[in-house]
């Protein structure tokens, strides 16, 4: 009985885990501090934002053990951080991170029932419309978090960054506890992240991006979602973690060069790429 009314509890700080493919707890519970650290109004927006996407799904009647893993939960859990982190709180923009937690729960089990890896594809189309309609259609002033005077950032933080940004977190502690969120669940995976946010920082200095967008980690998250993805045991899973980060950081600069609000599409377009190219060579 215990055991049944905890797992849709746990199902949430699983889902906010599961923002970096990491379906445990504790990963989840330090994603969450690391957020109300920088953020008191982001925190709230990713926990309402998750436990609404998860309860969708409860009501919908999706599979549990789906719902158990966390599944219905990141894409809304992502949803709810940036509505917050890009626009002022105003009660607009808490209707619409409701609406857009329940729509990416639904879209989320769309691409499941279809066994189609769509990722964080359902966070991204959402937020973009929001994007729009909130900047075009009904002006809703930015958040204090896109008006702020950016600290002055050191070479030495960009690993941590780059795990920060993945949930639009700029400090270092919200990204050391990231890094320490993926560590616990899969140590090779955070150890591949972080490697992989300097190698996407190192890249993206070869196109003459502004520094201070390196160090803020802009052009590593994608990397460390690409990174986390594929890590594994085998000499191979470190081929496929490059290719994937390269491809991501590509993607990134040529989108930005495209005045496009970049989210997590890099990560998602690399990944399938680079599915296709493991598809190929795991044959042989």
């Amino acid at each position: 009985m215990l055991k049944k009314f905890l797992q849709p509890i746990a199902a949430v700080p699983r889902g906010v885990g599961q923002i970096m493919l990491q379906g445990n707890v504790w990963t989840g519970l330090l994603f969450l501090i690391g957020i109300f650290y920088d953020s008191v109004t982001m925190g709230v927006g990713a926990l309402l934002a998750t436990a609404i996407g998860t309860g969708v799904a409860v009501l919908l009647k999706y599979p549990p053990e789906e719902i158990a893993q966390g599944l219905y939960g990141f894409s809304a859990a992502l949803v709810g951080v940036a509505l917050t982190f890009y626009f002022e709180a105003q009660p607009v923009i808490w209707v619409a991170l409701v609406i857009g937690s329940a729509l990416a729960a639904i879209f989320q089990h769309a691409l499941i029932k279809r066994n189609i890896p769509g990722f964080t594809l359902p966070f991204i189309v959402i937020t973009w419309v929001f994007l729009f309609l909130f900047r075009h259609l009904y002006m809703v002033p930015p958040s204090s978090e896109v008006t702020a005077t950016l600290p002055v950032y050191q070479d030495f933080t960009v690993s941590t960054h780059g795990f920060g940004e993945v949930i639009f977190q700029g400090s270092m502690t919200a990204g050391l506890l990231f890094f320490l969120g993926v560590f616990v669940s899969s140590p090779i995976s955070a150890l591949y992240g972080m490697a992989a946010s300097v190698v996407g920082a190192y890249i993206s200095m070869q196109f003459a991006e502004p520094m201070d967008d390196v160090h803020m980690g802009l052009f590593s998250f994608n990397a460390v979602l690409c990174a986390i993805t594929f890590a594994g045991n085998r000499k191979r899973d470190g081929l496929y973690v490059l290719v994937s980060v390269v491809l991501a950081v590509l993607i990134d600069v040529g989108m930005l060069m495209l005045d496009m609000t970049v989210l997590t599409f890099p990560f998602v377009l690399a990944s399938w790429l680079t599915l296709l190219i493991k598809k190929i060579f795991d044959k042989k």
